[in-house]
């Protein structure tokens, strides 16, 4: 059998186990071989030998089936949160079933290769492992910050992660915070730390009740009625800033509002001095910091700061990215902006 991708896929290979013998191509490929069957009456195709490819590029790309943002539930919380290794992962296989998982495949083998967020999880939570061990100190929240703020976004040659499903530029939507960096992980230098306090703040700008509190948490607790509870205060490592479009002409372009979303970073490294650097793709917001320079004198100490968006109306469905980084010359502790007007 000879398996053709569509253009949903395009050139994208996934070595699916199949019951005969197959083959699978690109959609490029899968035209060319189409043509060449309907151009002759006897068309014939021979197996050749196996070869391995080595140093691939672009490496690594977006998979066009990988979950995409903005996020539909929480728009003020980007996702994804980063990306790692999830195509054609060999890997331990179960003797329960066959390797296509079909209850007719009668096949038992001790490894398989299969794709999905079943394998780039593992990837993941193996480098929260690595990370857990060299800092036991750190809580969940820090060691997810230290993977996101030091994951990478371009090549070595300075150009963005490849999107396969668009053969374009990858964007934030399509990677997070980018992909995982196991070594840079290891000393991120800052971290956006979160306790269960903050998730519990968290669920009261969602405006969740008691019981619903509840029923998620186990806990009793009750939101005080006197607290300015908001999304965009929330610890994340990463920014999602969800916009109205103003009515009128050219979706009121004239029209502007502020918006401010507030952080505080732990120093998990030797004393430094950070200075902040804002890079956008729009003229449409306008970014600015305070303060520019956070001091650290200690480790776990913790410096507050506070980004202000000033940005005008676009028409709906207008999307934007945006990078925040802090750095005091060794550590880049980056974070990706999202922008979405609805």
């Amino acid at each position: 059998m000879i398996l053709t991708n569509t253009d949903t896929f395009g050139e994208e290979l996934v070595a699916d186990a199949h019951l005969l013998p197959s083959a699978a191509v690109g959609q490029k490929t899968g035209d060319a071989i189409k043509k060449y069957i309907s151009s002759t009456r006897n068309p014939t195709a021979k197996i050749g030998p196996g070869t391995t490819k080595l140093g691939v590029q672009p490496s690594p790309v977006v998979a066009a089936f990988s979950s995409r943002g903005p996020n539909p539930v929480t728009p003020a919380i980007l996702k994804p949160d980063i990306i790692a290794p999830g195509v054609n992962i060999l890997a331990g296989w179960t003797a329960a079933v066959g390797p296509t998982g079909l209850q007719s495949d009668p096949r038992h083998v001790n490894f398989n290769i299969i794709s999905g967020t079943s394998m780039s999880c593992p990837h993941v939570s193996g480098l929260a492992a690595i990370v857990k061990a060299a800092h036991p100190e750190w809580s969940p929240a820090a060691i997810k910050s230290a993977l996101m703020t030091t994951a990478y976004t371009a090549y070595k040659t300075g150009q963005k992660i490849e999107d396969v499903a668009t053969g374009g530029p990858a964007t934030p939507f399509d990677y997070g915070a980018g992909h995982a960096d196991p070594v840079a992980a290891l000393d991120p230098g800052l971290v956006y730390d979160a306790t269960i306090d903050d998730y519990l703040g968290f669920l009261c700008a969602l405006n969740y009740t008691p019981n619903q509190i509840k029923s998620t948490t186990h806990r009793d607790f009750t939101c005080q009625t006197s607290k300015m509870y908001t999304l965009g205060d929330f610890n994340y490592p990463s920014f999602s800033v969800p916009l109205e479009t103003a009515s009128g002409r050219r979706g009121g372009a004239d029209s502007s509002s502020i918006i401010k979303y507030t952080r505080t970073l732990t120093n998990v490294g030797a004393p430094a001095t950070y200075k902040v650097s804002l890079h956008s793709q729009t003229q449409a917001v306008k970014m600015s910091v305070e303060p520019e320079t956070l001091s650290f004198k200690a480790q776990y100490e913790k410096k507050s700061y506070t980004v202000t968006f000033k940005t005008s109306s676009m028409p709906s469905g207008t999307t934007s990215f945006a990078r925040l980084e802090w750095s005091d010359g060794k550590h880049i502790v980056g974070s990706p902006i999202a922008f979405s007007w609805t």
